[in-house]
């Protein structure tokens, strides 16, 4: 009996078993596309210059813009559930590498079903093959977990070592198929009654952590605690908010997101900005400059949304290097920030294709710092949650009082500052918004670099303030040392 158990511990002789991360980073890529394309049918919404921009942002918001936020997360939904499955599973066969394909050709085919929910609200048929894509997509997964645990050697050695791998199974495949049955259930209520579908595929994002804090009242309430020392070998693969999620895998979704992003940008200049070769000799008697200086503001506004971008990319990528341990609520902090990234693409086709000083311009702007406000103001609030459990979760330099701590302080919540700044004097100067926004975008990047200059004479002064005060101090003690036994004396 001993061969089979050693047998089980590791890759099988022979076979063609293999480490995952090519497929891991492959399917990372894959689906933060996915749920980034999400943002085109919005963005590409067409607006006529003479159509008041209040009206169609409002239609916007209420269809186009709410199915965008939702589908997105239920994509990262997918992603997150894919991080746990092969938390699992450790290693992959040629099957497992096919059935993970088929289930990324079933994601690639979601913005499509969001373009038929975005364009067709009140009609079925668009919400009902979305939720079936869902459906697939976790009986995938649910045939990936039953082949993993049919080949033990695939598993990872906590579950390989385990004499309760059925448990192990049923657990990860309750945490699978929790999705897919609400959209299932979506499904079949989208002909009967669409927005009780829409409520279920809203109950699939927060179902995890709305079942955790049932639970957790429930135990405060009973007093159990039970469950969670039962549940404690298994924290891995739960929805616990301080659960460590794995921090390359988020960094890679990150990363992939953001670089999509910035690509949509180059493909709207593409598409749009490039002038018809007749126009060109009629109009402009040939002169290919003077063609392309009519798209001089979409020029700036593509500009001015890479840097925004790029530079929100900067202050991700400047947290997350100080972060030790990335917990799951930090993570869906993570991914409601990654939902607003997306959303710029947005933000530049109404910055660039509206006529100066019109009415127009004034509510896109405002829109695009809405926009930016809210993805930064994520990005601080995931620094936020991790300083609240700092020794596990942040490096010593960026913990309250490390030397990193007040840079990072000033860093995330410059994003936040000028883009709630830029909206409201929006509002109040109207008639120098456009001024004002393209200021906003061409002032931040001198200000990183003008913030670790303060930051760091501010630190020093400081640092100078507080040892003179010590000198003073340590003085004091001196001559009072000096002066008592004279007073003895006397």
């Amino acid at each position: 009996m001993a061969a089979p158990r050693a047998a089980a511990l590791g890759p099988e002789p022979g076979s063609s078993t293999q480490t995952s991360h090519r497929l891991l980073a492959y399917s990372d890529a894959l689906l933060s596309i996915i749920a980034t394309v999400m943002i085109l049918p919005v963005a590409h919404t067409k607006i006529h210059p003479d159509q008041k921009l209040g009206e169609s942002v409002q239609q916007l918001l209420l269809a186009k813009i709410a199915v965008y936020l939702m589908t997105f997360l239920i994509v990262t939904v997918a992603w997150a559930a894919h991080v746990r499955l092969f938390q699992v599973i450790e290693h992959i066969d040629d099957v497992l590498a096919l059935l993970n394909l088929a289930c990324m050709m079933i994601i690639t085919f979601l913005p499509y079903t969001f373009s038929l929910m975005a364009s067709f609200p009140g009609i079925p048929f668009g919400i009902f093959l979305f939720s079936v894509c869902a459906v697939v997509i976790g009986l995938i997964q649910a045939v990936i977990v039953a082949y993993g645990f049919y080949h033990p050697h695939l598993l990872n050695q906590q579950i390989q070592e385990s004499e309760n791998q059925n448990f192990y199974k049923r657990h990860i495949l309750k945490i699978i198929l929790r999705g897919p049955v609400l959209c299932f259930l979506a499904a079949i209520f989208s002909f009967f009654f669409i927005p009780l579908s829409y409520v279920l595929l809203g109950l699939v994002i927060v179902f995890p952590h709305l079942t955790r804090v049932i639970t957790w009242c429930k135990n405060k309430v009973l007093g159990r605690r039970g469950e969670e020392e039962e549940h404690h070998s298994l924290e891995t693969f739960t929805f616990y908010l301080s659960e460590p999620l794995s921090k390359e895998r988020v960094e890679a979704f990150s990363d992939g997101v953001y670089a999509i992003v910035a690509t949509l940008l180059i493909l709207d200049i593409c598409e749009d900005n490039v002038p018809d070769p007749r126009e060109v000799e009629e109009k402009f008697h040939g002169s290919l400059l003077e063609a392309l200086s009519e798209y001089g503001p979409n020029y700036l506004a593509y500009f001015g949304s890479f840097v925004t971008i790029g530079l929100l990319w900067f202050v991700h990528h400047s947290l997350f290097l100080y972060v030790t341990k990335a917990t799951r609520l930090m993570g869906l902090l993570n991914i409601l920030s990654l939902a607003f990234i997306g959303g710029l693409p947005l933000a530049y086709q109404l910055t660039s294709e509206f006529a100066e000083k019109s009415h127009n311009e004034i509510e896109a702007i405002q829109v695009s710092c809405v926009i930016t406000f809210f993805a930064s103001i994520f990005q601080f609030a995931i620094w936020t949650t991790a300083l609240l459990n700092e020794e596990e979760t942040l490096h010593p330099f960026a913990r309250y009082g490390g030397k990193e701590h007040a840079f990072m302080f000033a860093k995330l919540a410059l994003y936040p500052c000028v883009s709630l700044g830029a909206f409201f004097l929006t509002c109040l100067l109207s008639e120098f918004s456009t001024a004002i926004f393209h200021l906003m975008q061409i002032v931040i990047p001198f200000a990183f670099l003008a913030l670790r200059i303060f930051v760091r004479i501010s630190l020093t002064a400081i640092k100078s303030v507080m040892s003179l005060s010590r000198r003073k101090v340590v003085l004091l003690e001196e001559e009072e040392a000096c002066l008592s036994p004279n007073e003895t004396l006397s």
